[in-house]
């Protein structure tokens, strides 16, 4: 008699649609760009670096609920005032979002989640062509992409909040 419950319990399930889902459909490097303007010259000064890092994320919609996700970081490190490198990588994915997430949760999983994603993969890359360039080794701190996003939308909620006192 259980196992007739069991049976039929597990027949139901295997008629239901499966549940939609968060999926990483592909990982890769759609852009890549490394420059040492100033070498070899720039081997020859004490090494001071200023470095600098700028983070761009941007999303297409590929088709219902798969997007493709970029995340660029550009690396320049600078030694007294000259370019010793620049190094610019757009990491991206294809991901399967699930149907019917509400407009805030998808805000969240396109702007945060899947950038946390990305990031090993694009540090992991500007080390690689930094240390063939053969200048020392950088490691890029991690980010926290949940702080960001939460520090864009309060940003933008200022600016809405602002925005009908500036029309008046």
């Amino acid at each position: 008699m259980a196992d007739e419950q069991q049976t039929q319990a597990n027949g139901a399930a295997d008629n239901q649609q499966p549940a939609s889902q968060f999926n990483i459909q592909r990982v890769y490097v759609k852009d890549v760009s490394f420059e040492a303007p100033n070498t070899p010259a720039i081997f020859r000064k004490e090494w001071k670096p200023e470095l600098n890092v700028d983070m761009n994320v941007s999303n297409t919609k590929l088709d219902e609920n798969i997007y493709e996700v970029v995340l660029t970081l550009t690396v320049k490190n600078t030694v007294e005032g000259e370019t010793a490198f620049l190094c610019e990588v757009a990491q991206a994915g294809i991901f399967s979002v699930p149907e019917n997430m509400p407009e805030d949760g998808l805000a969240h999983t396109l702007a945060a989640f899947c950038p946390s994603i990305l990031f090993p993969y694009a540090r992991e890359a500007i080390s690689g062509l930094v240390s063939k360039g053969t200048f020392p080794q950088l490691n890029l701190a991690p980010i926290n992409f949940d702080a960001v996003f939460a520090q864009h939308v309060q940003q933008q909620q200022q600016a809405a909040q602002e925005q009908p006192k500036a029309d008046a």
